[in-house]
């Protein structure tokens, strides 16, 4: 499985962007999908996640409320949609697929890895 992120850019505090994520491979629909982020400097985080059963959503405190994740299992796509979008946001945003361990909220849990899209909030 490929994943190819996009839709990063510059944006003004409060404002939004959407980041798409298309996947390669036929068994899209049977793995979760989520998102990660790496400020400046900083460790590796999670962002969102998206079941591949029943589409339920799991977000990490910091966007909930702000942060929307979904899926089209028939354009291979995830999809962040990202308001209210505030200077602690910026960060290279990464596309993950497949979670193999227990919990969506470690990078060792997930198989595959997009190469990464820039997200810069100015204030």
């Amino acid at each position: 499985v490929q994943l190819q992120a996009s839709g990063g850019g510059l944006v003004q505090a409060g404002g939004s962007l959407r980041l798409s994520c298309a996947a390669s491979g036929r068994t899209f629909s049977s793995y979760s999908m989520g998102w990660f982020r790496q400020p400046p400097g900083k460790e590796r985080e999670f962002v969102a996640a998206i079941s591949w059963i029943g589409g339920t959503t799991y977000y990490a405190d910091s966007v909930k409320g702000r942060f929307t994740i979904s899926r089209d299992n028939a354009k291979n796509t995830v999809y962040l949609q990202m308001n209210t979008l505030k200077p602690e946001d910026t960060a290279v945003y990464y596309c993950v697929g497949q979670v193999v361990g227990g919990s969506y909220y470690y990078t060792s849990n997930w198989n595959y890895w997009g190469q990464g899209t820039q997200v810069t909030v100015s204030s």
